[in-house]
């Protein structure tokens, strides 16, 4: 079993886009509902597959598949919920740990936030200065939620 514990903060400033290189992501979903959520994703020139579990205390299973990136694509454009999740990740280093940071286009521009995978759900971490609220457990910063939802309805 693969299990992902992650957090998720809001972003605050601009300071975090000096650090790291940004790649553009397009991910729609098969399944969105709160048990089990199916993405579809084009990386760059990569397709991925990716199954996850439900959330419990920033820990769920998940599994993904690197796919034919034409695949992907085709899926996201024919099969997936729509409007696909359009955005820009940025990786960034701080304090040991790599974080990702989604500023996100389309309907949902004007939301960035950012993520850190962690080892143990009560990881002590050093938050960057660039971080602001902690928004793991508020199911709106879903990224499959934000399909029915978009950042620009809130």
């Amino acid at each position: 079993m693969a299990t992902e514990i992650e957090r998720k903060y809001l972003v605050a400033g601009e300071e975090w886009r000096a650090l790291g290189r940004g790649s553009d992501f397009r991910q729609g979903y098969l399944s969105t509902v709160k048990e089990r959520t199916v993405r579809v994703r084009v990386a760059g020139e990569r397709g991925y597959l990716t199954i996850k579990g439900i959330t419990l205390d920033a820990t769920r299973e998940e599994y993904e598949y690197e796919i034919p990136v034409g695949e992907a694509a085709r899926m996201l454009e024919q099969l997936c919920e729509q409007p696909i999740i359009e955005k820009t990740r940025y990786e960034i280093d701080w304090a040991g740990l790599t974080w990702e940071v989604d500023e996100f286009r389309g309907v949902n521009a004007g939301l960035v936030v950012a993520e850190v995978e962690l080892g143990d759900p009560n990881q002590e971490i050093e938050l960057p200065p660039w971080v602001g609220d902690d928004v793991t457990d508020d199911p709106r910063y879903f990224n499959s939620n934000l399909i029915a939802r978009p950042f620009s309805s809130w």
